[in-house]
């Protein structure tokens, strides 16, 4: 008779950590610490939309300037993140995840008193850039992968979500201030939001399991490890070789994909939570590549549709898109970090990190193209049509990724 291999429920009964009975694991609190972080680290991204008109009057700054300081903002949001995946596995969660909120805090506090183009460049652009860079989604990542052997899915889905309901939270708060108070108080409220969640992080949340004695949730009980020196380096190297591997480019793409039909495309700021929360969960149920490949085609179909829909009065079909496109609009996530995990094993944090960067590529090459197709041809219905296509080549993409063999190593290296 052949021999199997052991079952889930085999793996969650191997001897574990001693921990008292009855009472509810560690993990759960580190993901709920984690939750809360990204929602108060979540003020910064609803604020750049509405600084525009506001920072146009006073100084009057073209559009065109201080969508470039946005621009800075967005692309060193998605590179700095494999770095600060890095930097975790360097100096630890806690002392990255305080230090990005306080650059948070500075970056917007600062802009307060600025003068200058350069200044909102600098201190929106870089600092907040860098800050929230450094709290993008492979902080999530980072703690699913440290904290959680079993649902792990369910976890990415709802720290993913917290970036949702943060900005669920705050746009509504931050319009009010920005209309009946201007820009400089909801920059100082973004600035306290950042700075009020640095003692929870510092006291609450820990860097590994093994720090209280304990196993991951659903794991095994394994001694923390050493920290990893060069972390830019390990960085580069880590792209480098997850960069000679087809799963990456192929992750990368859809995410790219993703990026130009989302934030780059139609950014909102509401119906994502449960659409988030349940991806989570059904990526801990079914293969993650064949979920990427229909989320991908069902958007697409909802982007193609979207022309026809369109009219002065907002009728039930387009409330229909609304709701469908927006739970649809981060469910990408869950599946494509557990895709990560699969190919990536310990590095996946950092390979994560780089197709990230994809994502925020994607969107900023869409974001300056739309707006030329809307100049050109008076309308956007090519954008729609052009990003519904991408959307169903990103489905294909994701359907091509192959399940990585049980035996087969991770082709990057653990450590570099």
């Amino acid at each position: 008779m052949t021999q199997t291999a052991p079952t889930s429920s085999t793996q969650d009964a191997a001897p574990t950590a001693p921990r008292e009975p009855g009472r509810i694991h560690r993990a759960w609190f580190a993901a709920a610490v984690a939750f809360v972080t990204i929602i108060g680290a979540a003020a910064f991204a609803s604020l750049p939309g509405l600084l525009i008109g506001p920072l146009h009057e006073e100084f009057d700054w073209s559009r065109g300037t201080i969508g470039f300081a946005v621009s800075v903002n967005l692309a060193l949001y998605g590179l700095t993140a494999p770095f600060a995946a890095a930097l975790m596995d360097r100096f630890g969660i806690r002392k990255v995840v305080a230090l990005a909120l306080t650059v948070i805090a500075c970056g917007s506090l600062a802009t307060v008193w600025m003068t200058a183009s350069w200044q909102l460049v600098l201190f929106w652009g870089v600092l907040v850039g860098l800050g929230s860079g450094s709290m993008a989604l492979a902080f999530a990542a980072t703690v699913t992968n440290r904290w959680f052997t079993a649902r792990r899915g369910l976890v990415t889905g709802i720290l993913t979500a917290a970036g949702a309901s943060g900005q669920l939270i705050f746009l509504p708060l931050l319009s009010w201030l920005v209309e009946h108070h201007g820009w400089r108080p909801a920059s100082v409220t973004v600035a306290l939001a950042a700075l009020s969640v640095v003692p929870f992080v510092w006291l609450l949340l820990r860097d590994h399991p093994a720090d209280v004695g304990l196993a991951p949730y659903g794991g095994t009980y394994e001694p923390k490890p050493a920290p990893v020196q060069g972390a830019a380096r390990r960085a580069v190297t880590v792209l480098f070789h997850a960069a000679r591997t087809g799963p990456f480019w192929l992750l990368a793409g859809t995410f790219a994909i993703c990026g130009a039909s989302t934030n780059g495309l139609v950014r909102t700021h509401f119906t994502p939570v449960l659409g988030t929360i349940a991806s989570g969960w059904f990526t801990d149920r079914f293969e993650a590549r064949r979920l990427l490949a229909v989320y991908y085609a069902l958007r697409g179909v909802s982007l193609l549709f979207l022309p026809v829909l369109l009219a002065p009065a907002v009728h039930p079909p387009m409330v229909l898109f609304i709701v469908f496109y927006g739970l649809d609009w981060v469910a990408t996530v869950p599946p494509t970090i557990a895709l990560c995990r699969e190919h990536y094993g310990q590095v996946s944090a950092i390979v994560f990190g780089w197709v990230l960067a994809s994502h925020q590529v994607g969107a900023a090459l869409v974001a300056f193209l739309g707006g030329v197709a809307r100049d050109a041809f008076g309308s956007y219905d090519l954008v729609w049509y052009a990003s519904g296509g991408l959307c169903a080549v990103a489905a294909l993409m994701a359907m091509v990724i192959r399940r990585r063999p049980e035996r087969a190593a991770a082709a990057v290296p653990a450590a570099a």
